[in-house]
């Protein structure tokens, strides 16, 4: 998963002049004695920092919005704009912890420091914000019209998201707002701009945040998201919609429609890159999308599958063991084997050296007895503490929930936090050295990272050997929005170096016994298209098994309105029978159990 971000407003970040009582709205003192009176379009220029950074200066527009809580301040638009479309005419007013003391239709001469914020700050790889920061403001009239909204839509976003430049920074660069999206956007930093009968694309979050695209036929998936399917294709459509309008926030899940006008300055932050901050939002329409439901398996077909709970533990409500138990019953049709990803000990974030989740690991079981499921047995290692990454405290792990009525496990004991499986030659038929147990736990490959378990399973006759992974998270990796391009991915080393792991360790299975049915599953926080994927299966070891569905479904997760595949199921060359099903059942609604889909193969005989 995508570790989630801390939501806070920039307290700590106020440029010097507001820390030491510089001007905010609505407080008058002599203005910066050397300050120049310039156009909006001056200030921005024609790329995406400001060469007027640091000097103060004196502009006037007219106030198109204002925001009165977080980040406090308003924006402001010069109503007759200059020639050039690259040069935007909004900019941002920083008033620190004032509330601004204007009004949407104000004409105002402010000034101010020009400066270039860089939100998450300059080394989190984002862009930077220009801005006018200790303002002296003089309401010069009001009830103005506000300038026209600039249209976000198919004629108006180009096709291409990003300039390259090898991965260097795109600062200093001239816009080409026709031929980039990211230009476009920049080119219209602080303006009005709207989108008028929006897809929505990504649910309302709970930060009350909804993504929509501009471009409607931009790479739609089968259930009304955006589907991610290359890195040279990122969807220049996708905006985030936030409100400024006072009231409750629409809710709305993927494939519903913001019917009307959406409009409002377009901003931009380090949790999405450019959005609109809306001062008049559509309304939502259509929110008919249902939670699918999956085939039961055949009684000579063993359904595995893979769902990742969200950081579970044996604290949380019994809301979400139940709502999870309704999941595994009711739309993955109780699979035979089901890998967990995020099952946090005992008592989860708590950090006082507990690693044990039996309770967590109960209270799941006893839902699923509950909700009318079999009375599931589980398997797992307890992790060293602290030592696979996650939630502080939270020690997360992988394993295994069987159905003991239709699938035995083979106890092979010695298993541990610090014990390598390995694979053991029975007279050509390949075993494990330890059932259940983890994967080269002591390699550096797996630092701060959860351990893949392997288990050894039998289903009518036969073995199977089943892997469940967890990789390295994304976290740290360089937004797609990011001023360097393209993004730097360093996360990817990492888990390349757990893929070939992995791979290594089926590469073993197979040298033994060639016909090994081997199932490896799980998050593995990287595409289809990835390289971690591409060393899964080097050497014909594995099969990724999305393949098998239309390209518009492949996806387990809604990240910034891009529908895409963190989780996969991969199978040995002995697995020539199956079929797939990722089970749309979160990812694209605002109330989600979890934010991954979970997925399930049936393998036949």
């Amino acid at each position: 998963m995508h570790l989630p971000t801390p939501r806070s407003p920039r307290s700590g970040l106020l440029c010097a002049a507001v820390l030491a009582g510089a001007l905010t709205a609505g407080l008058t003192t002599a203005p910066p004695a050397a300050a120049m009176t310039l156009t909006i379009a001056d200030v921005q220029g024609n790329d995406r920092v400001s060469s007027y950074e640091g000097r103060p200066v004196t502009v006037t527009g007219v106030v198109t919005a204002v925001r009165t809580s977080g980040s406090r301040g308003f924006w402001i638009q010069d109503p007759t704009p200059d020639a050039d479309p690259a040069t935007s005419e909004g900019l941002f007013v920083y008033t620190g912890g004032s509330t601004p003391a204007v009004d949407a239709g104000d004409e105002v001469t402010v000034t101010g420091r020009v400066s270039e914020y860089y939100p998450g700050g300059s080394g989190s790889g984002g862009q930077s914000l220009t801005e006018l920061t200790g303002p002296d403001v003089t309401v010069d009239s009001t009830g103005n019209a506000l300038p026209p909204a600039f249209s976000l839509d198919a004629a108006s976003i180009p096709d291409a998201y990003a300039p390259g430049a090898g991965g260097s920074s795109i600062e200093g660069r001239a816009l080409e707002p026709s031929t980039y999206a990211l230009d476009r956007y920049e080119s219209l930093e602080g303006m009005r701009v709207r989108v008028d009968d929006a897809r929505v694309v990504g649910a309302t979050t709970p930060y009350d945040e909804v993504w929509v695209t501009a471009k409607p036929g931009e790479n739609p998936s089968a259930r009304g998201g955006t589907v991610y399917g290359s890195y040279s294709s990122q969807n220049p459509g996708r905006v985030k919609i936030e409100s400024l309008t006072g009231g409750s926030f629409p809710t709305a899940d993927v494939g519903a429609t913001l019917s009307g006008t959406t409009d409002g300055p377009l901003d931009y932050d380090q949790y999405g890159g450019y959005g609109i901050q809306a001062t008049t939002l559509g309304t939502p329409t259509g929110n008919g999308l249902s939670r699918e439901t999956t085939s039961a398996p055949a009684s000579d077909e063993l359904a595995v599958a893979t769902h990742n709970v969200e950081n579970l533990d044996a604290d949380d409500p019994q809301s979400k063991f139940d709502a999870l138990a309704a999941q595994i019953v009711d739309h993955l049709a109780s699979p035979d084997i089901v890998a967990l990803e995020e099952v946090q000990d005992n008592n989860g974030a708590v950090d006082d050296g507990t690693v044990a989740a039996d309770q967590t690991y109960a209270r799941l079981v006893d839902a699923v007895s509950a909700a009318g499921g079999p009375a599931y047995d589980w398997r797992q290692i307890d992790p060293q503490d602290g030592r696979d990454g996650g939630e502080p405290g939270g020690n997360i792990r992988v394993g295994f929930l069987f159905d003991p009525a239709r699938v035995g496990f083979t106890d092979r004991p010695g298993g541990d936090a610090t014990t390598a499986v390995s694979v053991v030659d029975q007279g050509g038929t390949a075993a494990l050295s330890v059932s259940p147990g983890r994967i080269a736990p002591g390699d550096p490959a797996w630092d701060s990272s959860r351990k893949p378990l392997a288990g050894e399973f039998t289903f009518q006759g036969r073995t199977y050997f089943v892997v469940a992974n967890h990789f390295a998270s994304k976290g740290g990796d360089e937004p797609l929005y990011a001023r360097y391009q393209p993004p730097h991915r360093d996360s990817e080393a990492q888990r390349g170096e757990q893929a070939a792991q992995v791979n290594g360790f089926v590469q073993d299975l197979l040298a033994v016994q060639p016909s090994a049915r081997v199932v490896v599953l799980g998050d593995l926080n990287d595409f289809g298209f990835s390289d971690t994927v591409s060393t899964l299966t080097s050497g014909g070891a594995l099969t990724e098994l999305s393949g098998s569905l239309p390209a518009d479904e492949r996806y387990t997760y809604v990240y910034q309105g891009n529908s895409q595949a963190l989780d996969h199921i991969l199978a040995s060359p002995a697995v020539t029978s199956y079929e797939y099903d990722i089970v749309h059942v979160n990812a694209e609604f605002s109330d989600q159990v979890s934010d991954h889909d979970p997925q399930v193969v049936r393998i036949r005989p």
